[in-house]
């Protein structure tokens, strides 16, 4: 799969062509960014042209003049299609004309499909394009190129091809860019977006539309502390276009060396801000924002809490269904109120601008501190051990607790059900994390909608024995092997409260935070240095964990410190790298947000041949690391 990213190698092979067409304000050639065809289904080749001061060629909608670059692939050899890509333009102005495209040089990258891939390829490519300065040229030139069958190796021009596939718009991943309204007012189109990487420096819109239908140069406004832009742009219908409301759009937003391009029709869009999302495109999310919450049920921050509450339904299997019932809707009831308040607390902390995600309290010694005496009182509670001494306010606390759960049964439930929620925030589990990261990208409504769900998932169990009482009938009968499971449980919400405790030492400086020796020679996160090692050939493991995220240190016990995965990381050719998100820190925050995660772990790998980076699932595996190091080489 080298032909996915063809990064820069130390060593590049000779070039394939060097050769130039030229004339007096051009040099034109076609080039590739490997030196045979392998065996890959697509081969990534290119055409330069390199034009005179103050000349210009066109992007594929030119504007107001001009027309476009067009290959033609006629009496190629093993070429059964090629597809010209164009970078980012620049908006060029003449004589009041509006016009867009590239000056000084430009490399358009050319997808070539071979008929019969494995075998040698001759392209001829017929290029026609035109140039401008104050009158307008067109040229033609003929162009051909032959890669020989056999093992590729990048040559002299993959990175001039990589950079400029590079320049093409995305979806706006690459920038972490985002349309977030759409509308037409009067004669005039109106376009929002945002950026959750870099602040807008000089953002411009390109539209391009149905026949008929012209849209001058936008009115700019930046706001949002460079983070937000508004565009409106004039809108002219000419004879019988249609309306500009109900016509599919091709928007191009560019910004220096950044773009994004989305196919629109105005009266359709749906915005990620204020208003009501609309069900049908939210529904699959909140569906897998269900399973998400169900399945944290079963993971080591939750599992106690369950079986804790199941063994105090044993202790009282005499109970009246009604009351047991009550006491299954209380801790459900709990569960889906903390998740409203997680949802609301981050809300307001989006909307004032701050950074967010799933865990982050974590990140706050008092929370951590307050934590760690509530799993104390539970423990104490379970072993009925509230005369130990612990600090006034703890035993003061756990024997509200006792007097609850004799006095007020549902609202001791209903506590079971909170603390249930927040021992969820610092794990992970399949699905949690993309709901978490739909939601956090998105506005208030969606957010909330996809954290009631989280919650109603993880309250399942609770409400399913609540509408089902018999359930219980299916759980072993009462008896000495409960004393021995409440042991236990004391002993895990004891283990929890340690750890919590172990984080805040870490946090405060009480003691070092010494690196594990988990025999990976980790380099420390720095975003903007993945691309020069990839550049160098480099494979970059990327790990964003935190000292509090028990699925990231499962992660690592179970897969990264064993054979294969920790061999593999021991190689030359790659470089581990380590973001640590035990603190807060915005570059982590800001390069997680990239990827559409607001939570971890995540793991990323990049390499020649997946320059954007591979995205790994939240649970690692051995054949899932692997297969991704293999990949991205």
């Amino acid at each position: 799969m080298i032909l996915a990213g063809f990064g820069l190698l130390a060593l590049p092979a000779p070039a394939v062509a060097r050769d130039f067409a030229q004339t007096d304000q051009t040099a034109v050639r076609l080039m590739s960014a490997v030196t045979a065809a392998g065996s890959d289904s697509v081969l990534p080749f290119g055409i330069e042209i390199v034009l005179q001061p103050g000349w210009k060629t066109y992007w594929r909608s030119p504007g107001d003049a001009g027309f476009p670059p067009s290959v033609e692939i006629a009496g190629s050899e093993n070429v059964a299609a090629a597809e010209l890509a164009f970078p980012a333009p620049h908006r060029f102005e003449l004589f009041g004309l509006q016009t867009f495209g590239y000056g000084e040089k430009v490399v358009f990258p050319l997808r070539v499909t071979p008929q019969r891939p494995g075998e040698a390829v001759n392209l001829k490519a017929h290029l026609r394009y035109l140039v401008c300065e104050q009158i307008c040229i067109p040229y033609e030139h003929d162009l051909d190129l032959a890669l020989p069958a056999g093992s590729p190796a990048l040559s002299e021009d993959a990175a001039a091809i990589s950079e400029a596939q590079a320049l093409v718009p995305d979806d706006g991943s690459r920038a972490r860019w985002r349309l977030t309204d759409v509308k037409i007012v009067g004669e005039t189109l109106s376009v929002a977006a945002r950026s959750e990487g870099d602040a807008f420096a000089a953002p411009d819109l390109l539209v391009e539309g149905p026949s008929g239908l012209l849209f001058g140069k936008p009115e700019t406004r930046i706001a949002g502390g460079g983070h937000e832009v508004r565009f409106d742009l004039p809108v002219e219908r000419v004879g019988q276009a249609p309306d500009v409301a109900t016509s599919e759009l091709v928007f191009t937003m560019v910004d220096g060396a950044h773009g994004l391009e989305q196919r629109v029709v105005p009266a359709n869009f749906v915005g990620v801000a204020g208003g009501m999302p609309a069900l049908p495109t939210i529904w699959p999310m909140l569906l897998i924002a269900w399973l998400g919450g169900l399945i944290l049920n079963v993971m080591p921050c939750v599992l106690p809490v369950l079986i804790l509450k199941l063994s105090s339904v044993l202790e009282k299997a005499g109970e009246a269904r009604r009351d047991l019932r009550a006491s299954f809707v209380a801790s459900a009831a709990g569960i889906v109120s903390a998740f409203a308040i997680l949802a609301a607390i981050l809300i307001g902390l989006k909307l004032s601008g701050q950074g967010i995600g799933w865990g982050i309290q974590f990140q706050q010694p008092v929370f951590l501190g307050v934590l760690a005496a509530i799993c104390l009182v539970f423990a104490a509670n379970v072993w009925g051990w509230f005369q130990v001494p612990v600090p006034a306010f703890a035993g003061g606390i756990a024997a509200a607790a006792d007097r609850a759960e004799t006095k007020r049964p549902r609202r001791a439930a209903f506590l079971q059900g909170v603390l249930a929620t927040v021992l969820a925030t610092p794990c992970s589990a399949p699905f949690v994390g993309s709901a978490v990261g739909f939601a956090l990208a998105q506005g208030p409504f969606e957010i909330a909608f996809i954290f009631i769900a989280l919650g109603l998932g993880l309250a399942t169990p609770y409400l399913a024995i609540a509408a089902f009482p018999a359930l219980v009938g299916w759980l072993p009968r009462p008896g000495p092997w409960m004393r021995w499971l409440k042991r236990i449980l004391g002993l895990s919400l004891l283990g929890t409260a340690l750890w919590l405790l172990f984080v805040l030492g870490q946090q405060m400086g009480w003691w070092q935070r010494e690196a594990d020796d988990d025999g990976i020679a980790w380099v420390p996160f720095e975003e903007s240095a993945i691309a020069a090692e990839v550049a160098k050939g480099q494979v970059v493991f990327v790990d964003v964990t935190a000292a509090w995220c028990l699925t990231c240190r499962a992660n690592k016990e179970f897969v990264l410190k064993r054979d294969p995965v920790l061999s593999a990381l021991g190689a030359a050719n790659v470089t581990p790298m380590l973001a640590d998100w035990t603190d807060p820190d915005p570059a982590i925050s800001s390069y997680l947000a990239g990827f559409g995660r607001y939570g971890i772990p995540m793991n990323v790998v990049y390499g020649p041949g997946a320059p954007e980076g591979i995205l790994l699932p939240e649970l690692l595996t051995s054949e899932a690391v692997m297969d991704a190091l293999k990949a991205a080489k």
